[in-house]
């Protein structure tokens, strides 16, 4: 996979995958807010960063990190460590998810904008171990083999009960940061992880079982967050005044225009490597330690990790040159609007195409084709994951500009999730569920965080810390609905995987066979008996093409030879002479006769040598002899003794 032309081929998919952003930003700035950007030469710089850098990084995915996952998942299934794979997945749930940047960002906002009863630490601390308990949960789930709806139908129960017992203040907080904990980086290892677990673990599906992982990820801190912010709001007081920052001056991830100097992109870069090293020390010390066991490919696993590293660095560049203050000007300039329309259309729009170029999304896609045997398309599914992110984001809006709590439209979205549960064939459901996950991620949050938090600050009536959070829930929510209708679709057109279609055109095929097989048995009138009887005795038919005069002399060497019976049709030869002066014959009666004799083919040689020997037709005499084998013969008349 290490190659220039794959790395082309996903240099290709990233730029098509940036268009629509492109064309979304272009057509909003120019058409609805009809100016042009200043830094638009940065804008596109920036663009071109982006897309070589999603391509690096998926590279570096194909080439580092799924692998190595999928190895410690088959180690650990092979030798039978179920307890040092329970570890290895809470280390990997927790130490990525403590980290991460946008879990940093949602955190610091939710802290300055609580009154001081929220802290940003103990917040990620408790989203971590919320995290890590589900990569453990999930685990569990693939070894015991139980199907993933009965977790994820429980674990929507307990969301609703406990949003029942918590503050307003913590609700959409806590479902937003069910959206964020699943990282660009974690959501393909931990993906590793499960499918290559389900393909070492005997009667385990790596479609069924091996997906649903990021689900619980994205499950797990919305109960866990409820409860922590029941227990600040009944026993912490505020410390300080509630201070929201507007829109303009940045809340979402980018805190400031970028700056495009060595040292800020050597600050970038190692942000990058902080964020990954976590989940390369728990890979190293599982292997060596743990496992006792090198890495296979240790060059190619380095190279991919380095890809991976430097890939999304050049992605998140790309961002902030490009994307976000662009991005977070709009999202100010929109909500100054007094047509509502327009903020929706811009939801929608924003929320398909970034929703698109997720890195996280494509991987995922990927290896969802590639385990389906190719019964699932990476490009569709994806098209159908974006489109249930916009509806989430347009939906998520017109809650914040009419007013409403937001556990209503949670309540009403899981509902419609656990209908087509058990309407979806089942291969998709867990690749909905984790869909769910991975839409907000490093493209995504960013502005969807910008215009939640600039809608609730700037409508009358909205309270930031209330209505400023929850568009991430939306989003995360709505693409699993419209993953399950894409596998509803995708089984009434009767879509098939490769290996499934092979199957079906064998079993066709032997199908086939065995009718051509039933058809070939030959039904024979025996004399003396009214009922046709079928026999598998070979049956073949022999011409003996000679002149009139000697049709006598043929059919009795032919009787003498064994043959019971004979057809005699007249026939009209032309030879070498008379084909050259084809249209200046002078006649066309008969001076042949053919003579056919339907016979057992162990019958042929006797007949034909027969014949050959009384007419000499091999030697001066005149003549054809030929033989073929016969199927599907109805309507033969023999004695029993012939048989």
């Amino acid at each position: 996979m290490l190659n220039l032309s794959s790395f082309l081929q996903l240099l290709k998919e990233s730029f098509r995958d940036l268009l629509p952003i492109i064309l979304v930003i272009m057509f909003f700035q120019l058409a609805i807010i009809q100016s042009v950007p200043e830094n638009w030469l940065s804008t596109t710089i920036g663009l071109a960063i982006v897309g070589v850098g999603l391509a690096v990084f998926l590279l570096g995915l194909e080439v580092g990190i799924f692998p190595v996952g999928e190895g410690l998942a088959s180690e650990f299934a092979r030798k039978g460590s179920k307890v040092w794979i329970i570890i290895f997945a809470f280390m990997i749930g927790f130490g990525t998810t403590v980290a991460e940047p946008a879990l940093i960002v949602i955190a610091q906002k939710a802290a300055s904008i609580s009154s001081g009863r929220i802290d940003a630490t103990t917040l990620r601390l408790v989203v971590a171990f919320s995290v890590g308990f589900a990569i453990v949960l999930g685990v569990y789930r693939i070894i015991k083999g139980t199907p993933i709806h009965y977790y994820i139908i429980a674990g929507y129960i307990m969301v609703v009960a406990a949003t029942a017992f918590a503050p307003q203040e913590i609700v959409g907080l806590a479902y937003d940061l069910g959206g964020v904990t699943t990282s660009t980086v974690t959501v393909p290892l931990v993906a590793a992880l499960g499918i290559g677990l389900a393909s070492s673990i005997k009667d385990r599906n790596p479609v069924l079982d091996g997906f649903g992982l990021i689900a619980f990820a994205s499950l797990t801190p919305m109960i866990f967050v409820q409860f922590y912010g029941i227990f600040v709001y009944s026993f912490v007081d505020a410390s300080s005044v509630a201070h929201v920052l507007p829109i303009a001056d940045k809340v979402a991830t980018s805190a400031a225009a970028f700056d495009f100097k060595i040292l800020g992109v050597l600050k970038g870069l190692l942000g990058v490597v902080i964020d990954v090293v976590p989940i390369l020390a728990v890979i190293l010390f599982f292997q060596y330690m743990v496992l006792k066991k090198p890495i296979d490919n240790l060059k190619n696993v380095i190279i991919g990790f380095g890809l991976v590293i430097v890939g999304l660095d050049a992605f998140i560049v790309g961002l902030e040159m490009g994307l976000f203050s662009v991005g977070e000007t709009m999202a100010l300039e929109l909500t100054r609007y007094d047509n509502n329309l327009i903020i929706y259309s811009f939801g929608f729009l924003i929320g398909f195409s970034t929703t698109m170029a997720e890195p996280s999304l494509t991987a995922i896609a990927r290896k969802a084709k590639e385990i389906s045997d190719g019964k699932i398309n990476d490009f569709i599914l994806r098209i159908f994951v974006a489109l249930g992110v916009a509806i989430g984001i347009s939906l998520g809006v017109y809650r914040i500009v009419v007013g409403g709590e937001i556990v209503y439209y949670i309540m009403v979205g899981y509902i419609f999730v656990i209908v087509l549960t058990f309407m979806a064939p089942k291969y998709i459901i867990p690749i909905a569920y984790d869909s769910g996950g991975v839409t907000t991620s490093t493209v995504t949050v960013p502005l969807v965080a910008a215009l939640d938090l600039g809608l609730a600050t700037n409508i009358d009536g909205r309270d930031p810390l209330i209505d400023g959070f929850g568009l991430i829930a939306f989003a995360s929510l709505f693409p699993m609905i419209t993953v399950m209708l894409y596998g509803l679709m995708t089984e009434r057109m009767g879509i098939r995987g490769e290996h499934e279609i092979e199957k079906i055109h064998k079993q066709e095929l032997r199908s086939a066979l065995e009718d051509v097989h039933n058809m070939n048995l030959n039904t024979i009138s025996v004399e003396g008996t009214k009922v046709p009887h079928s026999y598998e005795v070979p049956f073949s038919s022999v011409h003996i093409i000679v002149p009139t005069r000697d049709e006598e002399r043929a059919l009795l060497a032919a009787k003498n030879a064994g043959a019971k019976g004979v057809t005699i049709m007249p026939a009209h030869g032309l030879g070498l002479e008379e084909m050259e002066n084809f249209y200046n014959r002078l006649h066309s009666e008969s001076t042949d006769s053919n003579l056919m004799f339907i016979t057992q083919t162990k019958n042929v040689e006797n007949i034909i040598s027969a014949v050959l020997k009384e007419l000499d037709i091999t030697g001066e005499g005149e003549g054809i002899a030929y033989s073929y084998p016969i199927t599907h013969l109805k309507g033969l008349r023999l004695r029993s003794s012939d048989l």
